[in-house]
Order: structure tokens, then sequence, then C-alpha cells
């Protein structure tokens, strides 16, 4: 039976995680002596700023935790490289072979520096002897609440690094941004299709109500992106175009944050999951989107995946198999990847 499986053991590829937000609270509280030892932050310990245990943050609660909180702790390359890597040892030790990293690029003291200070943290850790079993890629982040000009940017970083650890674009963002601020973002996705056709697009979809009308996900789904997250405030319509796409496309799908931080309602029963996860026309993966925050691994969302909707052993190695398929990191990582994970 699938709840006696070693979910820890089970090989899992992992495509929705900001990086950030995968930060436990513990290397937090790490950086944190740190800088106050040498008098460099006057912020409040990680550890009472966050407690251990609370996970429930909601949307209004979310993000200010990044912009008022994180984001000033972990504000130049040291912090940036220590994170990094605590994070990456977080995910092998989870059993997760393949991770699709995504962050906003800030300037750290440059945007182009600090991407080159990710790649360089994800490649110190995987010249590791003897050699973990993760591999790691980037995908860089629009924020939807940032102006067309600072999105361009993040389009050149990938046009600068792509072929070098990053594989995708991401748009993410507080849902409650006007969707009339996307439309200036088309051209750039636009952009990214034409100049960089191997580039894999993943856009946040229909994360709260606000941001589930009709008109702002037909305006994302024109963008033609390979996987969408989330997915939760859609209407019939939506659904029929998201099956009806040219190519099966990828849902992440993130029970854990969906439920604790309330954008879901029924609990994990409710999650969407169970409405999605045996569709044919689209292949859906787990994620844990911000496992720093809301504290669930990625082995335990296939455990509650498999606790809430019975999925058998075998349903779940299919599962994290099929994510193979949606993965942005090129034919060669494939191919890796199914050599490794359970069958």
């Amino acid at each position: 039976m699938s709840r006696m499986m070693d979910f820890k053991a089970l090989p899992k590829i992992e495509l929705h995680a900001h990086l950030s937000g995968s930060i436990s609270r513990q290397c937090l509280h790490d950086v944190w002596v740190k800088k106050h030892q040498a008098g460099e932050t006057t912020l409040e310990d990680p550890l009472i700023q966050m407690p251990l245990g609370k996970h429930d943050y909601d949307l209004e609660t979310f993000f200010p935790l990044f912009s008022s909180y994180i984001y000033h702790l972990v504000n130049d390359p040291w912090s940036l490289r220590y994170t990094t890597l605590s994070v990456l040892a977080d995910f092998v030790a989870d059993g997760v072979v393949y991770l699709e990293l995504r962050t906003t690029p800030r300037a750290l003291p440059t945007h182009e520096e600090y991407v080159q200070a990710i790649l360089d943290a994800i490649a110190e850790f995987e010249a590791q002897v003897p050699p973990p079993k993760l591999r790691t890629k980037l995908i860089l982040s629009i924020d939807r609440r940032n102006p067309p000009a600072t999105a361009f940017s993040v389009l050149s970083l990938c046009r600068k690094f792509y072929g070098h650890g990053v594989v995708g674009l991401d748009l993410c963002g507080d849902p409650a941004s006007p969707t009339s601020l996307l439309h200036s973002f088309t051209p750039i996705f636009s952009a990214a299709r034409s100049s960089l056709p191997n580039l894999g697009i993943t856009l946040h979809f229909a994360e709260a109500s606000c941001s589930g009308t009709d008109q702002e996900l037909d305006l994302l789904l024109s963008w033609r992106p390979d996987r969408i997250g989330h997915v939760i405030h859609l209407s019939d319509k939506i659904r029929q175009r998201i099956k009806d796409c040219d190519k099966k496309i990828g849902l992440e799908l993130c029970l854990s944050c969906n439920v604790h931080a309330n954008m879901i309602t029924g609990g994990f029963e409710g999650h969407h999951f169970g409405e999605w996860w045996k569709v044919p026309e689209t292949i859906v993966t787990l994620g844990t989107d911000d496992v720093g925050v809301f504290g669930s691994p990625l082995s335990n969302e296939y455990a509650l995946v498999a606790k809430h909707f019975g999925l058998t052993q075998q349903e779940i190695c299919d599962l994290a198999r099929k994510g193979i398929d949606i993965i942005f990191g090129g034919d060669e990582e494939k191919e890796r990847l199914r050599k490794i994970m359970w069958t």
C-alpha cells in the first residue's frame, strides 16, 4: 500500500519551488546570528518573526514576509550563497533528484551578479565528492507588480544565462496586482518564445479569485505556457481551454501551500488535485512552493495525496515519473531521470 511507502526514498522531481521561500527557519536564524553579532542587522530573530510550527500565512501576510523581512536578511553575496547551499541540501535530504528553483532577480549588488551567485552555488554543490544525485536548474521570475522595463531586464538575463543553468521564465507576484498591468508583459513573453524557443515558460495561474477572471486567464494562456502553477480559481471555460491546448500542459499543484494559506476550501480532501491528476490532457506534478514558510517537504506532499486521494504505490510512482516529460532541463536530463526514477 502507498501509505507504507518511504516517500523520502522515492526519487522526486520538484518544479515549483521559490528559492527565498524554501530557506528553512534554522538557516535564516544562522544568517541572522552572524549578521546580528557583526552589527549588520536590526531585524528580529527569524525564530521569533517566524515561530516554528506557524504555517498559516495567507496571501495578505505572505508577501510582506518577504518584502519586509527575508529580502532584508538575505541581502548580500555571502548570505545568498549560504542560503542557496542550505536549500539544496534540504532538497537532497528529502530525496529530490531534479529541482527547478525559481527566483526574482534582485540587485545584490546587480541583478546579473545575483543570478551568477546562485548558479555558482549550484555548481559548488554539485561538485561535491561524491556528487549528489540532485541536479538543479534555475527559472527567473517576473514579478507582476513590476514595470515592463524591469520585466524586460529579466528576459535579458534569461538570454545571457540560457545554456548556463537558466532554463525557464516565470510570472509570479501578488495576485491582487491589477490584471491591466499584465498586458504590458505580452511583448516580453512573445520575445521569449521567438528568441529563445527552448526556454520553458511557467506562469502563476488563477492563484486567487481576483486573478482567476476569464479575462486574465485567457491572456496568460495566449502566451502559450508550458506549465501553469496553482490553477485554483477556474471557470468551466478555462478548464476546457486548458484541456484543449495543442500540447499537454503541466500543472504545478501545491497542496500544503493552498490549504495553509486558505487559498482553497475543504482542506486537503477538497484540493483540486483530485480533479486533475487523472485528466489525460494534462500532466500534474506536486510542488512545495515555499517549504520554508509552509513546512511541508515534497515527500510529505506525496504522502498527502496518497492519504487523501487513495493513490496506490504504482500510482505514486507513475505520478512522480510523469513530471520527467515537462522539465525544462533538456533531453539529456530527462534520460538521466528515466534511469533513476522508480517504476
